[in-house]
Protein backbone atom coordinates (compact mmCIF):
# COMPACT_ATOMS: atom_id res chain seq x y z
CA UNK A 1 0.00 0.00 0.00
CA UNK A 2 1.35 3.41 -1.00
CA UNK A 3 1.03 6.35 1.36
CA UNK A 4 1.86 10.04 1.01
CA UNK A 5 4.18 11.36 3.72
CA UNK A 6 2.38 14.71 3.65
CA UNK A 7 -0.85 12.89 4.42
CA UNK A 8 0.68 10.85 7.23
CA UNK A 9 1.76 13.94 9.14
CA UNK A 10 -0.64 14.61 11.97
CA UNK A 11 -1.89 11.03 12.24
CA UNK A 12 -2.72 10.05 15.82
CA UNK A 13 -0.38 7.47 17.34
CA UNK A 14 -2.33 4.93 19.38
CA UNK A 15 -0.28 2.98 21.89
CA UNK A 16 -1.36 -0.30 23.48
CA UNK A 17 -3.02 1.67 26.29
CA UNK A 18 -4.35 4.72 24.47
CA UNK A 19 -3.34 7.72 22.40
CA UNK A 20 0.27 8.78 22.93
CA UNK A 21 0.66 11.68 20.48
CA UNK A 22 0.77 12.32 16.74
CA UNK A 23 3.17 12.01 13.83
CA UNK A 24 5.42 15.05 13.48
CA UNK A 25 7.70 13.83 10.68
CA UNK A 26 10.08 11.06 9.59
CA UNK A 27 13.80 10.32 9.40
CA UNK A 28 14.99 8.29 6.45
CA UNK A 29 18.18 6.47 5.49
CA UNK A 30 19.51 8.26 2.40
CA UNK A 31 21.57 5.24 1.33
CA UNK A 32 18.80 2.65 1.34
CA UNK A 33 15.85 5.06 0.92
CA UNK A 34 13.84 3.63 3.78
CA UNK A 35 12.19 5.30 6.77
CA UNK A 36 14.03 4.42 9.98
CA UNK A 37 12.04 6.45 12.51
CA UNK A 38 8.69 8.11 13.01
CA UNK A 39 9.09 11.35 14.99
CA UNK A 40 6.28 11.36 17.54
CA UNK A 41 5.09 14.65 18.98
CA UNK A 42 4.01 13.76 22.49
CA UNK A 43 3.78 17.38 23.58
CA UNK A 44 0.06 17.09 24.25
CA UNK A 45 0.80 15.57 27.61
CA UNK A 46 4.58 15.72 27.89
CA UNK A 47 5.35 19.29 26.96
CA UNK A 48 7.52 19.75 23.93
CA UNK A 49 9.02 16.25 23.75
CA UNK A 50 9.81 14.51 20.47
CA UNK A 51 10.30 10.74 20.59
CA UNK A 52 11.69 8.40 17.95
CA UNK A 53 9.61 5.30 17.19
CA UNK A 54 10.90 2.64 14.82
CA UNK A 55 8.37 1.35 12.25
CA UNK A 56 9.01 -2.15 13.65
CA UNK A 57 6.51 -1.23 16.36
CA UNK A 58 3.75 -0.10 13.97
CA UNK A 59 1.04 -2.76 13.87
CA UNK A 60 -1.74 -1.09 11.89
CA UNK A 61 -2.52 1.98 9.80
CA UNK A 62 -6.10 3.26 9.53
CA UNK A 63 -6.51 5.86 6.80
CA UNK A 64 -10.14 6.62 7.65
CA UNK A 65 -9.40 7.34 11.30
CA UNK A 66 -6.02 8.91 10.42
CA UNK A 67 -4.15 6.89 13.00
CA UNK A 68 -1.41 4.32 13.38
CA UNK A 69 -1.31 1.74 16.13
CA UNK A 70 1.89 0.70 17.83
CA UNK A 71 2.79 -2.18 20.13
CA UNK A 72 4.39 0.10 22.72
CA UNK A 73 2.75 1.53 25.83
CA UNK A 74 2.44 5.20 26.72
CA UNK A 75 5.02 4.69 29.44
CA UNK A 76 7.55 3.22 27.02
CA UNK A 77 7.14 6.15 24.65
CA UNK A 78 7.31 8.64 27.54
CA UNK A 79 10.56 7.16 28.87
CA UNK A 80 12.23 7.00 25.46
CA UNK A 81 15.23 9.36 25.23
CA UNK A 82 14.01 12.57 23.60
CA UNK A 83 15.34 14.00 20.35
CA UNK A 84 15.80 17.57 19.16
CA UNK A 85 14.05 17.66 15.79
CA UNK A 86 16.13 20.69 14.78
CA UNK A 87 19.34 18.66 15.00
CA UNK A 88 20.47 15.70 12.86
CA UNK A 89 20.11 12.24 14.39
CA UNK A 90 23.58 10.88 15.07
CA UNK A 91 24.55 7.23 15.18
CA UNK A 92 25.18 7.78 18.89
CA UNK A 93 21.56 8.83 19.38
CA UNK A 94 20.36 5.86 17.34
CA UNK A 95 22.34 3.52 19.58
CA UNK A 96 20.75 5.03 22.68
CA UNK A 97 17.23 4.68 21.24
CA UNK A 98 17.90 1.14 19.95
CA UNK A 99 19.33 0.08 23.32
CA UNK A 100 16.30 1.53 25.07
CA UNK A 101 13.83 -0.40 22.91
CA UNK A 102 15.96 -3.56 22.86
CA UNK A 103 16.43 -3.47 19.08
CA UNK A 104 19.39 -4.73 17.16
CA UNK A 105 21.46 -2.17 15.26
CA UNK A 106 20.23 -2.23 11.66
CA UNK A 107 23.55 -0.80 10.42
CA UNK A 108 25.86 -3.51 11.83
CA UNK A 109 25.43 -6.56 9.65
CA UNK A 110 22.32 -6.06 7.58
CA UNK A 111 21.92 -2.37 6.69
CA UNK A 112 19.61 -3.16 3.78
CA UNK A 113 16.95 -4.83 5.90
CA UNK A 114 13.58 -3.11 5.97
CA UNK A 115 11.92 -2.33 9.31
CA UNK A 116 9.64 -5.36 8.87
CA UNK A 117 12.57 -7.70 8.26
CA UNK A 118 14.29 -6.21 11.29
CA UNK A 119 11.15 -6.83 13.34
CA UNK A 120 11.40 -10.53 12.59
CA UNK A 121 15.10 -10.48 13.48
CA UNK A 122 14.27 -8.71 16.73
CA UNK A 123 11.52 -11.15 17.70
CA UNK A 124 13.70 -12.82 20.33
CA UNK A 125 14.93 -9.53 21.83
CA UNK A 126 13.41 -8.63 25.21
CA UNK A 127 11.68 -5.28 25.38
CA UNK A 128 13.53 -2.90 27.68
CA UNK A 129 11.06 -1.55 30.24
CA UNK A 130 13.01 1.45 31.56
CA UNK A 131 15.43 4.01 30.19
CA UNK A 132 19.06 2.95 29.97
CA UNK A 133 21.60 4.25 32.47
CA UNK A 134 24.34 6.63 31.29
CA UNK A 135 27.31 4.80 29.83
CA UNK A 136 25.51 1.54 29.06
CA UNK A 137 25.18 2.12 25.31
CA UNK A 138 27.52 0.15 23.08
CA UNK A 139 30.82 1.72 22.02
CA UNK A 140 29.97 4.69 19.87
CA UNK A 141 30.75 4.56 16.16
CA UNK A 142 31.49 7.70 14.14
CA UNK A 143 28.38 9.81 13.63
CA UNK A 144 26.23 8.96 10.63
CA UNK A 145 23.23 11.18 10.16
CA UNK A 146 19.78 10.24 9.04
CA UNK A 147 17.86 12.76 6.96
CA UNK A 148 14.76 14.67 7.96
CA UNK A 149 12.01 14.35 5.36
CA UNK A 150 10.67 17.69 6.52
CA UNK A 151 13.98 19.35 5.70
CA UNK A 152 14.56 17.53 2.39
CA UNK A 153 11.03 18.47 1.29
CA UNK A 154 12.37 21.96 0.57
CA UNK A 155 15.09 20.74 -1.81
CA UNK A 156 15.26 21.50 -5.52
CA UNK A 157 15.21 18.72 -8.13
CA UNK A 158 17.66 18.72 -11.03
CA UNK A 159 17.35 16.59 -14.18
CA UNK A 160 20.26 15.55 -16.40
CA UNK A 161 19.81 18.65 -18.53
CA UNK A 162 18.72 21.35 -16.13
CA UNK A 163 16.59 22.38 -13.19
CA UNK A 164 13.34 20.51 -12.86
CA UNK A 165 11.38 21.88 -9.93
CA UNK A 166 10.92 21.33 -6.21
CA UNK A 167 10.32 18.21 -4.20
CA UNK A 168 6.87 18.31 -2.60
CA UNK A 169 6.19 14.83 -1.21
CA UNK A 170 7.46 11.31 -0.61
CA UNK A 171 5.42 8.18 -1.26
CA UNK A 172 6.10 5.20 0.96
CA UNK A 173 5.46 1.52 0.40
CA UNK A 174 3.93 0.77 3.78
CA UNK A 175 4.75 -2.94 3.62
CA UNK A 176 8.40 -2.13 4.25
CA UNK A 177 8.47 1.70 4.75
CA UNK A 178 10.65 2.18 1.70
CA UNK A 179 10.48 5.30 -0.47
CA UNK A 180 8.92 4.26 -3.77
CA UNK A 181 8.37 7.68 -5.38
CA UNK A 182 9.00 11.36 -4.85
CA UNK A 183 6.42 13.93 -5.88
CA UNK A 184 7.79 16.94 -7.78
CA UNK A 185 6.23 20.31 -8.55
CA UNK A 186 7.77 21.44 -11.85
CA UNK A 187 6.99 25.06 -10.95
CA UNK A 188 7.85 27.72 -13.54
CA UNK A 189 9.24 25.21 -16.02
CA UNK A 190 5.91 23.40 -16.53
CA UNK A 191 3.34 25.44 -14.57
CA UNK A 192 0.71 23.31 -12.91
CA UNK A 193 2.34 19.97 -13.70
CA UNK A 194 3.02 17.56 -10.85
CA UNK A 195 4.97 14.38 -11.52
CA UNK A 196 6.01 11.26 -9.69
CA UNK A 197 9.55 9.99 -10.08
CA UNK A 198 10.55 6.50 -9.05
CA UNK A 199 13.18 6.20 -6.33
CA UNK A 200 15.01 3.96 -8.79
CA UNK A 201 15.71 7.10 -10.86
CA UNK A 202 17.14 9.12 -7.99
CA UNK A 203 20.78 10.09 -8.39
CA UNK A 204 22.71 11.97 -5.74
CA UNK A 205 21.80 14.20 -2.82
CA UNK A 206 23.75 17.44 -2.58
CA UNK A 207 23.31 18.47 1.03
CA UNK A 208 25.27 21.71 0.79
CA UNK A 209 23.32 22.95 -2.25
CA UNK A 210 20.05 21.42 -1.02
CA UNK A 211 19.30 19.66 -4.31
CA UNK A 212 18.56 16.14 -5.54
CA UNK A 213 19.52 14.95 -9.01
CA UNK A 214 17.49 12.45 -11.02
CA UNK A 215 18.78 10.24 -13.82
CA UNK A 216 16.17 11.50 -16.28
CA UNK A 217 15.94 14.26 -18.87
CA UNK A 218 13.44 17.10 -18.74
CA UNK A 219 11.74 15.81 -21.89
CA UNK A 220 11.24 12.37 -20.32
CA UNK A 221 9.59 13.99 -17.34
CA UNK A 222 7.54 16.42 -19.44
CA UNK A 223 5.95 13.52 -21.32
CA UNK A 224 5.31 11.41 -18.22
CA UNK A 225 1.73 10.57 -17.20
CA UNK A 226 0.02 13.42 -15.35
CA UNK A 227 -0.30 12.96 -11.61
CA UNK A 228 -3.34 14.24 -9.75
CA UNK A 229 -2.36 15.14 -6.17
CA UNK A 230 -5.94 14.86 -4.96
CA UNK A 231 -6.36 11.18 -5.77
CA UNK A 232 -4.45 8.16 -4.51
CA UNK A 233 -1.77 6.57 -6.65
CA UNK A 234 -3.49 3.61 -8.30
CA UNK A 235 -1.86 0.44 -9.56
CA UNK A 236 -3.04 1.38 -13.06
CA UNK A 237 -1.20 4.70 -12.83
CA UNK A 238 1.94 2.96 -11.56
CA UNK A 239 1.81 0.58 -14.51
CA UNK A 240 1.65 3.49 -16.97
CA UNK A 241 4.43 5.30 -15.15
CA UNK A 242 6.71 2.27 -15.17
CA UNK A 243 6.02 1.67 -18.84
CA UNK A 244 6.86 5.29 -19.67
CA UNK A 245 10.20 5.15 -17.83
CA UNK A 246 10.89 1.54 -18.87
CA UNK A 247 11.14 0.44 -15.24
CA UNK A 248 11.34 -3.31 -14.77
CA UNK A 249 9.52 -4.64 -11.71
CA UNK A 250 9.24 -8.02 -10.08
CA UNK A 251 5.43 -7.86 -9.90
Amino acid sequence: MLQSVNDLKGYDIIAADGKTGNIEEFYFDDQNLVVRYVVANVGNWLTGKQSLISPVFVTHLDKEKREIRISLTNDQVERCPGVDKHMPVSRQMEKIVSDYYGNRYYWDERPNLSPQQLARANATSAMVKSAIEPGTAAAMAPDVYLRSMQEVATYGITAKDGELGKLEDFFLEMDDWSIRYIGVDTGNWLPGKHVLISSMSLGSFNWSERTITVDLTRSQIESSPDYDKVTEVSREYETRLHKHYNIQTCE
